[in-house]
């Protein structure tokens, strides 16, 4: 049985998040079959661009349902970047545009008043304690590229936050479903160590 799954739906930067977790002595896979996505034991859900065109790349070959199916069955499933926006309800990116809908909120537009996308370094607060931010201090830096950010309705899922212009969720969990709105296989030796807690949670099912 396949340890991690990173699902390729033909968006995101699948070799460079394959290339990370192989760094964190993890290896992960690249698979768009379906069936070792079902048997994987955890699964990674990347995403660059547009929400409703990664959301219609992933709709088209049934993976929106098979995530879902996932999710209900306890697989821990990490979202980074647009795959954590699509773990929501909806996005405001051209138009509503509805998303898978495990965690409820939605996603927005930075102001128009600052420079988007938010491209670089910025700051992660821990906000609530949780073991995917597992020997990371608060307030370290990730790298960050989006022009949209996540609207929670439940406060208690936040793990960690950033600022640009206004605070939002960066880091988000609920049982075992994580998100991240940063790239964590850009991030350098924090990034790093993200994907091996999380690795560690999927591979063993502990975190320490």
């Amino acid at each position: 049985m396949t340890d991690i799954a990173i699902i390729d739906y033909g968006v995101g930067n699948l070799r460079s998040i394959e290339k990370a977790f192989a760094a964190t002595g993890n290896p992960a896979i690249v698979t768009g079959d379906e069936n070792v996505l079902r048997k994987a034991k955890g699964l990674v859900l990347p995403g660059v661009g547009a929400f409703a065109a990664c959301m219609k790349a992933l709709s088209t070959p049934g993976f929106d349902s098979l995530i879902r199916t996932r999710v209900m069955e306890g697989t821990p499933v990490l979202g980074i970047c647009v795959g954590m926006q699509m773990l929501f309800e909806e996005s405001d990116e051209f138009g509503k545009s509805p998303g898978l809908g495990l965690l409820r909120g939605r996603v927005r537009r930075f102001s128009d008043e600052l420079l988007v996308p938010c491209v670089g370094w910025n700051q992660v607060r821990k906000r609530n304690s949780h073991p995917i931010l597992s020997k990371i201090e608060d307030e370290a830096f990730f790298y960050f590229v989006h022009s949209y950010h996540a609207e929670v309705d439940d406060p208690k899922i936040v793990v960690g936050e950033a600022n640009y212009g206004v605070s939002y969720p960066s880091v988000v969990a609920n049982g075992e479903l994580y998100g991240v709105q940063f790239h964590p296989e850009k991030s350098q030796a924090v990034g790093l160590r993200l994907l091996a807690n999380f690795a560690r949670r999927v591979r063993f099912n502990v975190w320490d």
